[in-house]
């Protein structure tokens, strides 16, 4: 769609949604899509499910989860510049890292239930904008091999009645190329394709963002080895929540004396 950051952000900031073209080389989406298969071995032979009923409706979608625990790549897209400058445009200076997943739809695959990222996890209304998901496309992502479908206009919507009967039919589908991210704030109503190819996988990865008086979809303290943590440099672990300081400080904090000095 677009490589000039202030148009992005005036996108992102207006339609919930933006795509940057050729974040990533062809090659480097290649080595990337290259690990993430090994990181689904990895994580089964660990003996965590990379189906999960509760998403989708068959196996033919593959799920893994943890990436920040799996490979050192996984962890520099968490801070890749684009996506971090793009996440601040909405969220501000401060934010955690929730979840950090690949969704691998291989043919056959069909759609999870539609949502948005925030009415899943807070309620309503949704006023705010709380969370950002950006989507590393690792693959070609195309109608047909089920890329990502949303609803245009639908960030806007502040409640679950503001979703009409006929939300099926509004969606649309996010096509990019293998190496392109697209930036969706939290309340875009979407939901996975359905994989109608043959022979094509569509592979992408979910670096979900969100506010830091939100609780964090993975606890990393307890999920990444003490060993891993301590190899991390400051700036993923104040994004992961490793940090002993969990709060943000917001607001006037003048003492009583020097606010009220007449008082």
């Amino acid at each position: 769609m677009t490589a000039d950051m202030d148009v992005a952000k005036a996108h992102l900031q207006e339609h919930g949604w933006v795509k940057i073209p050729s974040v990533l080389t062809k090659d480097e989406a290649a080595c990337t899509l290259d690990r993430l298969w090994k990181a689904k071995e990895a994580s089964e032979t660990s003996g965590e499910e990379t189906f999960q009923p509760i998403l989708d409706p068959n196996p033919s979608n593959v799920r893994v989860f943890y990436l920040p625990e799996l490979h050192e790549s996984f962890r520099d897209m968490l801070t890749h510049p684009t996506g971090i400058e793009l996440t601040k445009s909405v969220l501000g200076e401060k934010f955690l890292v929730s979840n950090f997943s690949a969704n691998i739809a291989r043919p056959g695959s069909q759609s999870m239930a539609l949502h948005s990222d925030q009415s899943i996890v807070l309620p309503e209304p949704w006023l705010d904008i709380w969370a950002v998901n950006v989507i590393w496309c690792l693959t070609k992502m195309t109608k047909e091999n089920g890329a990502t479908l949303y609803i245009p206009g639908s960030n806007k919507w502040t409640r679950w009645d503001d979703v009409p009967a006929n939300a099926p039919d509004l969606l649309v589908p996010f096509e990019a190329d293998a190496g392109d991210i697209v930036v969706l704030d939290g309340r875009l109503w979407h939901t996975s394709g359905s994989n109608v190819t043959k022979d094509e996988d569509r592979a992408i990865l979910f670096a979900y963002y969100s506010a830091p008086h939100m609780r964090q979809l993975v606890n990393w303290t307890a999920k990444l080895p003490r060993e891993l943590q301590q190899t991390l440099n400051s700036e993923l672990k104040e994004l992961l929540g490793l940090s002993h300081i969990g709060y943000v400080v917001h607001g006037d904090l003048r003492y009583m004396a020097e606010k009220y000095p007449k008082s």
